[in-house]
């Protein structure tokens, strides 16, 4: 055991199971289970690659926060499939990704592995809110998501991304030292700074338009040169003569997107999360009998085999 906690970024890892796995997978009644096995073989992996002494399976209570598209409506509106009104809108999800879900939470359950979420906000908030809380073990991030970036730091715990964006066979450990390589920002703010060059940048994914003829290189220069979005922004304010006329005109253009964006980007560490139980990884499965009932009906088979030979106790 590396004595570690291990966050899992669930729907990031199901989402790039169902899309990585043939479609072929499937229970006797003809029902999809690619997600189900690619998440439970992950999790295998996670186990043994990485050896963590605790696991929490992060989930998405709302995919798309009123608190964010109140101040930003554009955010992930394109991936919208019903507006409900009165509760969380319906992502658009594949259908035969859908019924999988229920599946990959049973096994969960009867595995004994701890679930985590938090009403009205994203897996992600669940993430920062777990990562951030005063902890004894090192926090391990697992994700394909790029904008959990904004975690990594050294104090008072140390946290890195396992970055999964091109499977695991190909998965990247990043820490404050990786990402202010890759994005040529400061080491000692790393995360914070990934942050800021994130906002102005922009995630046409996500929905977030960003500072218009402001790219990735040069948000990460300015931000490197002024520390953080919040003083260049001052500066720019100040008519300072280091940020460029034009870098303050557009700055000025973007103004009411950025006055919104460190609330809609950055992970909420507040968020009021709810654990389903111990984050120790369990020894053996907590209900054995489920387990294999689960694995028969679904033809789980070598996922499950392969996850109750990770467990610690096997």
């Amino acid at each position: 055991m590396t004595g570690s906690l291990a966050l899992l970024d669930s729907a990031s890892l199901y989402f790039r199971s169902f899309f990585a796995l043939p479609d072929s997978m499937r229970a006797a009644d003809g029902t999809q289970v690619n997600a189900v096995r690619g998440f439970a073989d992950t999790i295998a992996r996670i186990l043994t690659d990485r050896r963590p002494a605790r696991l929490v399976c992060c989930l998405d209570a709302d995919w798309r926060p009123k608190f964010r598209t109140d101040l930003l409506p554009s955010y992930k509106a394109h991936r919208v499939a019903e507006e409900t009104g009165s509760g969380p809108d319906v992502e658009e999800v594949p259908d035969t990704l859908t019924p999988q879900v229920p599946i990959i939470l049973d096994l969960l359950a009867a595995f004994g592995f701890a679930t985590a979420e938090a009403a009205g906000y994203e897996a992600d908030d669940v993430i920062g809110a777990l990562a951030t809380r005063e902890q004894t073990d090192p926090v391990e991030v697992i994700t394909g998501d790029r904008d959990l970036f904004q975690l990594v730091r050294t104090e008072p715990t140390p946290t890195s991304v396992i970055y999964v964006g091109k499977g695991w066979a190909k998965a990247e450990v990043l820490g404050p030292a990786e990402i202010a390589e890759r994005y040529s920002l400061p080491r000692e703010t790393a995360g914070p700074a990934y942050a800021d060059m994130s906002m102005m940048r922009g995630d046409p994914s996500d929905g977030l338009p960003g500072v218009a003829g402001i790219g990735e290189k040069t948000a990460a220069k300015l931000i490197t040169q002024f520390g953080s979005l919040e003083a260049l922004l001052a500066a720019a304010s100040a008519g300072d003569s280091q940020v460029p006329l034009k870098t303050r005109l557009r700055l000025a253009d973007a103004a009411d997107y950025l006055a919104v964006a460190p609330t809609v980007v950055k992970v909420a560490v507040d968020a009021p999360v709810e654990q389903s139980g111990p984050d120790t990884v369990p020894a053996t499965p907590a209900d054995p009998e489920r387990v294999a009932e689960l694995a028969e009906r679904w033809n789980l088979g070598n996922s499950v085999e392969r996850l109750l030979k990770a467990l610690p106790g096997a």
